[in-house]
């Protein structure tokens, strides 16, 4: 059952994070460079310097990390569809709390049937 709850919490790491790696890497096309190499490394040292990006990346990164040590004991079964649900579900409420746009009743639908089928996903496996 910890396993469940550990899924829970990587799916929410990294769907509350990936909105705000998007909005941490504004900016980004405006570097400039000479050649491919040079704007390469000019882009990292953007993001790399930038802690609105590099906070929620490294949150995000842990996420896989605990995802990866949470597979040792996981049924794959469950932590597959567990994790992408939960995190495509944070990932709109996130987003749509940042102010980008306000979910329309499709994905709201849409939304509703990915927490309705893994809910029945879980009940039926357990």
């Amino acid at each position: 059952m910890d396993e469940m709850v550990y899924l829970f919490l990587v799916g929410l790491m990294w769907g509350v994070t990936n909105p705000l790696i998007k909005k941490g890497s504004a900016g980004i096309s405006k570097v400039q460079g000479g050649n491919p190499l040079v704007r390469f490394f000019m882009e990292l040292k953007f993001l790399a310097t930038n802690w609105k990006y590099m906070l929620p990346f490294l949150l995000n990164q842990s996420g896989s990390v605990l995802y990866y040590f949470t597979l040792k004991s996981a049924n794959l079964t469950f932590a597959v569809p567990i994790t992408n649900s939960v995190a495509f579900l944070m990932t709109a409420v996130t987003g749509w709390c940042l102010g980008e746009s306000s979910p329309k009743l499709r994905t709201i639908l849409g939304s509703s049937l990915i927490v309705l089928g893994t809910a029945c996903y879980i009940l039926d496996k357990t």
